[in-house]
Order: C-alpha cells, then structure tokens, then sequence
C-alpha cells in the first residue's frame, strides 16, 4: 500500500529533474518595466504642474483631515523597562499601571502571609498573595512628601539596596540628590550608627554628620541591623514591605514586592526624584533669604547714610 501512494511523488521528482532550467531573460524585463513605470513624468505642459499641485494639497488635506485619529505613541511618550531607572516618573505622575507593568503586586506564598499584612491584601491567586495597589500607590506618594521634606530641610538621606542587582539602583538614587544623598549597596556594617566613634574616628564623629535624617530601604528582611540601629538613634525609615513581613518594622511603609528588581527601580526612582524636588525648593528658600538679608541691610545703610547727612 506504501509502495502505490509513493509512486506518484517519484514521478513528479523525475519529471521536475528532466524539465529544462527556464530562462531568466524575461525577468529583468519584467523589473526594468516597472522600474520604467514607477518613476514620475517630467512636467511637460502647464496642465501637468496644476495636476501635480492639485494632488499635493489633496495628499496634504488627507493627512491633516485624519492625523489626528492616529496613534501619538513614541519610544519617548510610551513606557519602557529601563525608564524607572533611568528617567523616573514624578510622584503625581505614578500611575497604578506603572506599578502592575513592574510586578509590584506579586506577593509570595499565602502560607508565608504575615497576620498583618492582612489589610494591604487584595487576594490570592494560585497560592500567591495578591497585593493591593490602591494602598501601595498612595503610601508610596506618602513616602515620597517626607523624602521632600526631609531635603527641603537640607537633610541627608541614605538608600539601603544590599542585593547585587539594588546597587546601581541605589547609586543611581543617591546621586539624583546631590550632596544630599547616599547609598549602601554592598554591606550595612553592625555599629554604622550605634558605634560610629569605633567605625569612623573621634575626628569624623565631630566634624561631619554621621546620622542620617531619613533611610530608604528597598530589602529590609536582609537589614535588620540597619532598621534597629535607626530605631535606637529615632531616625525614620521607609521600606519596601513585601506579603511576608510585618509592616510595623519601618516607619513608613510601601507594600509592594520586594523581589523585584523592577519595583525597586521604581520606587527609589520616584522617591529620588521628590527628594531632589526637596532639593531645589530648599536652595529656592535659601536664595530667597539671602537676597531678603542683603536687601534688609542696604536699607538699615541706607537709613545711617541719611542721618550722618541729616
């Protein structure tokens, strides 16, 4: 039975092989023509010009009549995955949707759920603990006010990311701060604040600020030296609160997933750029004094000019 379906193929083959080549003269031909065709003609009479103009503002009306019910999408006005780290958005500007993309409400499992991570909950889905955005992205707004007010203020902040892939996002996050701003991507050493004299010298414990106003912790689970160190020298903390720990362990909480490299990305992205916001509105009201005492002290001379005068 095989043997009878495969014959009609063999044949095919044979006749196929015993065919001559065809001739590919007709094929250059064929392009020159369309090549011929497909250019334009020269303008020959003054009909031809009002022709070609006519079509142009036809073709010019059609684009203007229906351009604006085209896409205005762009590599630039779109989102893309190395923009939190690169060009982070404004805290007004942080959308639920920014959040979703970067995996932020992904929990870990349902049984690993800490009891009071219970209201920051949205669900669970697959044994995985869904976490709810519409806390997350108002307590990350929250979070970020306080990084402004801190640098409006001319504090010092410290953004915490000891995992290999959270070093450049710290770096990237201190440096958006200026001299306002640090980071500590590889260890945080026991004794950082409590026991700065032993770590640090007499002479940088003076001279320089060795506690900072605010840190920013985007793994808090493998900084727990760091977080009790902060709470015995009452510096405030912010974290990134992932399903399985206690939101009570930082002061200003951003439940999202802690795993990610992503979230992290953008949350200390948003959170640098309010911190340097801070920035600029502390050196504004600073300038603004400066230029208020130097007014005030040419009319106090001015005032002494006048009596000597007088």
């Amino acid at each position: 039975m095989s043997s009878q379906l495969a014959r009609p193929s063999f044949a095919a083959a044979a006749r196929c092989a015993r065919r001559p080549p065809r001739s590919l003269a007709g094929v250059g031909a064929v392009r020159s023509y369309l090549k011929s065709t497909g250019e334009e003609p020269l303008l020959q009479t003054e009909y031809d010009w009002v022709n070609m103009q006519a079509n142009r503002q036809s073709f010019r009306t059609l684009v203007e009549t229906f351009g604006s019910h085209g896409s205005t999408q762009t590599r630039e006005n779109t989102f893309q995955p190395h923009h939190p780290l690169h060009r982070p958005t404004a805290p007004s500007q942080s959308t639920l949707s920014a959040l979703l993309a970067a995996g932020a409400h992904l929990g870990h499992s349902k049984s690993l759920m800490n009891p009071n991570f219970v209201p920051y909950a949205y669900g669970e889905r697959a044994g995985i603990t869904i976490i709810d955005l519409d806390h997350t992205l108002p307590l990350l707004r929250r979070a970020a006010k306080v990084v402004r007010s801190v640098t409006a203020k001319n504090g010092m902040v410290v953004f915490v990311g000891t995992r290999p892939d959270l070093r450049v996002v710290v770096r990237k996050a201190a440096e958006r701060l200026g001299n306002n701003g640090y980071h500590v991507g590889e260890r945080w050493l026991p004794g950082t604040l409590t026991n700065s004299i032993e770590l640090f010298g007499v002479e940088e414990r003076r001279t320089k600020r060795l506690v900072p106003d605010l840190v920013v912790l985007l793994n808090p689970i493998s900084n727990f030296n760091a977080i009790r160190e902060c709470a015995m020298q009452n510096v405030p903390t912010i974290g990134i609160v992932d399903s399985n720990v206690d939101p009570r362990l930082v002061m200003y909480p951003i439940p999202a997933n802690d795993e990610s490299t992503r979230t992290a990305e953008l949350v200390a992205g948003v959170l640098s750029v309010a911190g340097r916001e801070g920035v600029a509105l502390g050196e504004a009201e600073a300038l603004k004094l400066r230029q208020a005492d130097i007014a005030q002290k040419r009319a106090t001379l001015s005032r002494r000019e006048t009596k000597v005068q007088s």
